[in-house]
């Protein structure tokens, strides 16, 4: 089996961290001619060059950002290891490992998530935000313990997992304060034409927007389509467009994003869902979730 001098490797990472052989050499406390062996020494145990001249200056050749990426992540994974047992982090500390899918808002998933913080022993959260689709995957390699979505999983996803509906709650539309002012005289009819800030196709939202805005008989102006809910509210919040957030946290959008309520959609309503392996729900973190959301989203 090969090994790596991991005495090499560190000063590698330096000289590609600081730029060159003399400020490594500097922060190393070695000499020039010292470190310049190391380096040669590494790359002749991995059969390629590291560096090439540029210049009076070095630069990595494709196989050294290669080789640096991984020398990054070891280094930083050590540093990691000596907080831990250094007392800056519980290393006997619970964790919870949640994935939050990024078409769920950020004030919903803070909702959800807030009776985590309010257990004892309280977990540390290791939240990940990502498409439904990679956390499913990665919830299946038992990398995630659940995922918070707002949707039930696909059945082409072809993983055993089981949707478990945690609440849910109304739609209003929303639109800065300057935007609603000329907007809320004619609702909904005032709509028509009006920008518009929608969440991306394929998502449980925009579905029932698009029928909601049809069944009105409203052709909106489509400023933007959007992954990430939090950016479409900040475009909101700069009167882009008119946006769809859920009634139940109406409060909080208009007093973080500075915009004001225009009108409550009929028949339109987000779900939320915790996706897990389990048939039954064991997990405590995920108990609390599914009794606090109950409370929370009830309405």
């Amino acid at each position: 089996m090969r090994w790596i001098n991991y005495h090499h490797l560190l000063y590698f990472w330096t000289v590609a961290t600081e730029g060159s052989v003399t400020a490594a050499a500097k922060r190393l406390n070695l000499t020039q001619p010292g470190v310049s062996t190391q380096i040669r020494l590494l790359e002749e145990s991995l059969g390629h060059p590291l560096f090439r001249k540029r210049g009076r200056g070095l630069v990595l050749t494709n196989t050294g950002r290669i080789v640096f990426d991984y020398a990054d992540e070891i280094f930083s994974l050590g540093r990691e290891m000596l907080d831990v047992l250094g007392g800056e982090r519980n290393p006997d500390a619970p964790r919870f490992r949640v994935g939050v899918a990024d078409v769920l808002p950020k004030l919903v998933a803070y909702r959800l998530l807030d009776a985590v913080f309010r257990m004892e022993p309280r977990p540390i959260i290791e939240a990940r935000e990502e498409t439904v689709e990679k956390l499913v995957a990665a919830m299946a390699l038992h990398e995630i313990d659940l995922v918070l979505s707002d949707a039930p999983i696909r059945p082409d996803l072809r993983i055993r997992g089981f949707s478990h509906l945690i609440g849910e709650s109304g739609v209003s539309l929303f639109a800065s304060r300057e935007l609603a002012r000329k907007l809320k005289r004619r609702l909904p009819a005032s709509l028509d034409g009006a920008p518009f800030l929608l969440p991306s196709h394929g998502t449980a939202l925009r579905a029932d927007l698009d029928r909601w805005l049809e069944r009105h008989d409203i052709q909106p102006r489509i400023a933007g389509e959007f992954d990430d809910s939090a950016l479409l509210k900040v475009f909101g919040q700069a009167g882009e467009g008119v946006f769809a957030a859920p009634s139940a946290i109406a409060e909080e959008i208009a007093r973080q994003y500075r915009v004001a309520p225009l009108i409550a959609l009929d028949g339109v309503r987000e779900r939320y869902y915790a996706i897990s392996l389990e048939r039954r729900i064991r997990h405590p973190a995920v108990v609390a979730i599914t009794e606090s959301a109950r409370g929370v989203f009830g309405d």
